[in-house]
């Protein structure tokens, strides 16, 4: 009873946060727009069932993953979990003990990405307008790849206590010098990926990894160290999806010079002749 009562209350409440976009939606269809706004029922009707939505995916968020994401990093971090438990003190001190951490960063990173509605729609339009020159799976493989080095390295970096702004200078560093020597065409949706990497199914997972992962290894504080997770999985996409069309690029320069020179005439007679 105390969830239904609780969900109701995060409905509501979700509610009251869209409202000010109602408003100034409906403000500017009337006073600047000065048209009627069409099919008025259904516009009310998915306005209604995008908060009952958003609703329970915070009750969905509450219920279920930050808690799922603790539990993991608490049951990763235990003294049975960690590599070379000989002398407990000393393996909890050392980021090599914690190679299931790693993994699991790497897994869980990977699968929410793949699943991300967000980076397959965006997968999908970019096949559909360089069409077919982009594949879709091979798009959304390159930002998950990139999304879970992104987490693996983060998790590391919590687990050492490593400064955040240190990696992040050097992976945009890293961006700047990928940006001048990738094809043109494909940056603006490298830095796209990025951003649809971390929305609704990666963020809440990772984030809760990433706390869980402080409050659970000695000296280390949920604030300054739980958080940045999110940063990393929006960097290493960008990173992964240049390469990847770096990558392609030789590829197809490979293939092409390959094509010409089976072109080419080999008999010398035919080489005299021209």
């Amino acid at each position: 009873m105390d969830l239904i009562w609780s969900g109701l209350a995060t409905i509501v409440a979700t509610g009251v946060d869209v409202l000010p976009i109602v408003i100034f939606i409906f403000c500017f269809q009337a006073f600047v727009i000065r048209q009627p706004l069409p099919n008025i029922r259904r516009v009310l009707g998915g306005l209604a069932f995008v908060i009952i939505g958003l609703g329970l995916f915070l009750i969905g968020l509450d219920q279920a993953l930050f808690p799922i994401g603790r539990l993991m990093a608490e049951q990763l971090t235990a003294p049975d979990k960690l590599i070379g438990v000989a002398d407990g003190a000393a393996a909890a001190s050392h980021w090599g003990s914690y190679l299931w951490v790693y993994l699991f960063a790497l897994t869980i990173a990977f699968a929410t990405t793949i699943a991300e509605p967000a980076l397959l729609a965006v997968a999908m339009k970019a096949h559909d307008v360089s069409g077919g020159a982009i594949s879709v799976w091979g798009l959304r493989v390159a930002v998950a790849l990139g999304a879970a080095v992104g987490v693996c390295l983060g998790s590391y970096r919590i687990i050492a206590g490593l400064p955040l702004h240190s990696f992040i200078m050097v992976g945009y560093l890293v961006v700047v010098v990928q940006t001048i020597w990738a094809p043109k065409l494909i940056i603006p949706l490298a830095y796209d990926s990025g951003g649809v990497t971390t929305s609704t199914v990666t963020v809440p997972l990772i984030t809760a990894l990433g706390l869980g992962l402080a409050e659970t290894i000695p000296g280390r504080s949920p604030l300054l160290d739980g958080f940045g997770l999110v940063a990393f999985a929006a960097l290493f996409p960008i990173i992964s999806v240049l390469a990847y069309a770096q990558l392609s690029a030789l590829v197809s320069r490979f293939r092409d010079l390959r094509r010409r020179k089976e072109k080419e005439p080999s008999d010398p007679d035919l080489l005299e002749e021209n």
